[in-house]
């Protein structure tokens, strides 16, 4: 009895040890497609108010965490049992998130050319308020599209591993990316506050550092907001070409010519370029759709 006790537990520290290792190797083939979705998170929250950015943030990640729920046992079963799926599935996903990078573009552009004061009635209010359900969604599906990647890399990574480590190591990578990274989200949307509360301790140093954080805060949210959106082109696009068999092809040969930050613009330049190009002629065959029911409809 003692022994077959002692055994289990050896079996079981083995297996942690195995999800241990395969979570590191996950975790550094997913780092930046992480950047990206921290910059893609964080920039959802841009513009709403102050009492209501930790909360957008904590609905987000419920929702981050439910996608996983959902994905982890999606891609353990895809690629046990139709492993020539994933490819297709992620492509799909990267050509949705190419067309609401487009859109989001566009949709700047509409904004910045019809810029007008901002009035405070109801009809204002309720704008607001459905504009953060709105950013609510968007940025849950958005993330969606992020955790499929993310798990069909890591799963990538442990291929032959058996399926009850994979499925461990994958809860584990989804538990800790949801909270790593919408943790640092939150600490983002809320380093104005931190830098208001340094500004009153008696500390001179906390009181200049206080003041760099209310200084930074609306760089870095602008920043953020224009990474979000390339964002939505790199990873979108480098799904596209990752599983096109051709541009990966492309995109490996540009990887072998070039080095150092030039092999890095010129890889991630034609990401960026596939994720334009399927985005607009996605949302061009979308608007010909939506005009040619228009025109239906007035006949």
């Amino acid at each position: 009895m003692a022994g077959s006790l002692l055994l289990l537990l050896d079996d079981i520290a083995t297996v942690l040890d195995d999800v241990s290792v395969m979570t590191k190797v996950a975790a550094k083939k997913t780092a930046g497609v992480l950047g990206d979705d921290l910059a893609l998170n964080a920039e959802q929250v841009a513009g709403s108010a102050a009492h209501r950015e930790l909360p957008i943030v904590w609905a987000v990640a419920k929702g981050s965490f439910w996608n996983k729920v959902i994905l982890v046992p999606l891609f353990l079963a895809l690629s046990y049992f139709l492993p020539f799926l994933i490819g297709p599935v992620l492509i799909v996903g990267g050509a949705f998130l190419a067309f609401e990078g487009v859109e989001k573009v566009l949709h700047s552009i509409h904004k910045m050319r019809h810029k007008h004061d901002a009035t405070h009635s109801a009809d204002t209010v309720a704008d607001v308020a459905f504009d953060e359900k709105g950013k609510i969604k968007g940025a849950i599906r958005t993330d969606f599209i992020l955790s499929a990647e993310i798990i069909a890399i890591s799963l990538g990574s442990m291929a032959d591993k058996p399926i009850l480590q994979q499925a461990v190591a994958l809860a584990v990578i989804s538990i800790v990316f949801t909270i790593g990274v919408y943790g640092l989200v939150a600490g983002i949307v809320k380093m104005d506050d931190v830098g208001f509360w340094l500004k009153h301790k008696p500390s001179a140093v906390a009181k200049k550092f206080g003041a760099f954080l209310i200084n930074a805060t609306p760089y870095l949210m602008r920043f953020l907001t224009i990474a979000g959106t390339a964002a939505m082109f790199l990873v979108g696009g480098s799904i596209i070409v990752h599983n096109l068999p051709f541009l990966a092809h492309i995109s490996h040969d540009l990887d072998a010519q070039f080095s150092g930050v030039v092999k890095f613009l010129v890889v991630h330049g034609l990401d960026v370029l596939v994720g334009a190009i399927v985005g607009g002629i996605i949302v061009w065959v979308v608007n010909l759709i939506n005009s040619l029911r228009g025109a239906k409809a007035a006949h």
